[in-house]
């Protein structure tokens, strides 16, 4: 059974070490930012930061992230107080269908966090492994833009 840390809060979780990271935080968290899309660790739906760094949950062991920092889409932000990045999603537009949001606005996250003026460039190279179903890159792109002009 893991002892979670997650947005801040320790969490002993009825799960097995074994169990994938995704399952534990929708599940037994009740967190539905991380999205389960693929399974393989492909598409980023699932995407969570681990002391900071962008993690694929569902095929991350539950057990294997005991005692680091994990981040959710939940912990970046609230529906009244949304972060920045957040925030500029909303305003460019950028959520579609609900596919890709969470990892993509994960891994800007980790992006924004090692490098607060990215260039287009570095953006289009962080969201690289992130599948989008619903053909919003350019607005998505356009959001972390913004995010990091506001910073």
């Amino acid at each position: 059974m893991p002892k979670l840390k997650v947005n801040g809060r320790s969490h002993d979780v009825a799960a097995p070490d074994d169990a994938p990271l995704l399952y534990v935080l929708r599940n037994d968290l009740q967190l539905n930012g991380p999205k389960f899309g693929c399974g393989l660790a492909q598409c980023g739906a699932c995407t969570v930061l681990v002391d900071g760094q962008p993690v694929r949950s569902c095929v991350t062991p539950a057990g294997s992230v005991t005692g680091q920092d994990i981040t959710t889409l939940e912990g970046l932000g609230t529906i009244e107080a949304p972060s920045r990045l957040q925030q500029a999603f909303i305003d460019e537009q950028a959520a579609q269908c609900g596919y890709c949001l969470n990892g993509m606005i994960m891994a800007s996250q980790a992006l924004l966090s090692r490098n607060p003026k990215p260039s287009e460039q570095d953006v289009r190279h962080a969201l690289d492994g992130n599948l989008c179903r619903c053909g919003v890159h350019n607005r998505i792109v356009r959001a972390v833009m913004r995010a990091s002009r506001e910073a």
